[in-house]
């Protein structure tokens, strides 16, 4: 038996109309749901933690693997990963449940699809938790063009929208890949600052150093002299790699490069989230840095924050304990489960 059939409950599978999203689910079918949305390079399997924490508690809650993603696939179009299709596959999941609305907890890419529910579907949407990733609002111009100019080519989310590129170095050895991603910050790593949510949100400034080279890094990676720890079992790794081997990373990628188009076509969505909505930081996360949620209450004004110390991008993983009392303790208070 592998980990995910180990830590996971049995898969199900929803209809949706151009997809099949694989979902997992547990707690009992009453109340509000908590719908976990994972980010890139993830599956719904970077949840188990909060599954079985959720369940354990007697809320229900359900990870999918997302559009492009696991048992999921998607179609080939790059336009099919836009935020609209991303958005509306939530509210079709929630069709098939056979619920009004949901609490959308997402991380990493799904923290920014999850902060877009209330805007596109507010009647769907009962709160939003983000973890790592704070609501953010529409950039002044093409996020891609920003990014281009401060950072240069060689960005990853720059050098994402060349087609196949970061899709082949990443295929080519994904142990070797997710060994790079699914790590702590090194020992000794002080608390992160700068990240890219400032950067992107201000159209000043010019071309500076090529950073957060990611592809580059990959190409000249060495897992034998990274110092960073793993937080990770070894069949738990080979849940990730089995999967991205049988998947490739182009329905990931494809997120990546919808951005333009999605800035192309937000002018008209608010930049709002009247909603009761947790933010959940991470103290090391060098991309997401719990700076990078400063001022939210601008856009998501019943805003409660959280910081988990000592952990980095990927802290529903890394510090499954915090992040689970972090959102049983906000659920119990703005979202109480009935007595029975």
């Amino acid at each position: 038996m592998t980990a995910l059939e180990s830590q996971m409950p049995p898969v199900a599978y929803a209809g949706l109309g151009d997809i099949r999203m694989a979902y997992y689910e547990s707690g009992p079918r009453e109340g509000i749901p908590v719908i976990l949305c994972h980010g890139f390079p993830e599956i719904a399997f970077s949840w188990r933690h909060q599954l079985r924490a959720l369940g354990a508690a007697g809320r229900w809650a359900v990870a999918p693997d997302q559009r492009g993603y696991g048992l999921t696939g998607g179609p080939t179009a790059v336009e099919a990963y836009d935020i609209e299709h991303l958005t509306d596959d939530l509210c079709r999941l929630l069709d098939h449940l056979e619920v009004e609305k949901a609490i959308f907890c997402g991380h990493d890419w799904g923290g920014l699809v999850v902060w877009q529910m209330f805007p596109r579907h507010p009647d769907r949407v009962a709160g939003v938790i983000g973890v790592n990733t704070p609501f953010t609002p529409r950039p002044p111009a093409d996020p891609i063009s920003i990014m281009r100019r401060r950072f240069g080519d060689e960005m990853y989310i720059v050098d994402f929208q060349t087609p196949g590129r970061a899709d082949a170095v990443l295929a080519s050895d994904v142990g070797k890949a997710m060994g790079f991603f699914m790590r702590k910050p090194p020992e000794g790593a002080p608390p992160a600052s700068g990240g890219l949510r400032g950067s992107v949100l201000s159209a000043e400034g010019g071309k500076g150093e090529p950073t957060f080279a990611l592809v580059k890094m990959l190409e000249t990676y060495d897992p034998a002299s990274d110092p960073r720890e793993t937080f990770l079992t070894d069949a738990e790794m080979a849940a990730f790699v089995e999967t991205f081997e049988r998947t490739g990373f182009t329905g990931g990628i494809n997120w990546y490069r919808n951005l333009t188009r999605n800035w192309e076509r937000s002018a008209s969505i608010p930049d709002r989230v009247d909603a009761p909505s947790l933010m959940i930081m991470a103290e090391k996360d060098a991309v997401l840095p719990p700076s990078a949620a400063d001022g939210m209450e601008s856009w998501a004004p019943d805003l409660e924050k959280v910081l988990i110390r000592g952990s980095g991008h990927w802290t529903q993983q890394e510090k499954p304990a915090e992040v689970n009392a972090a959102i049983l303790d906000w659920l119990g208070r703005r979202f109480p489960a009935k007595r029975h």
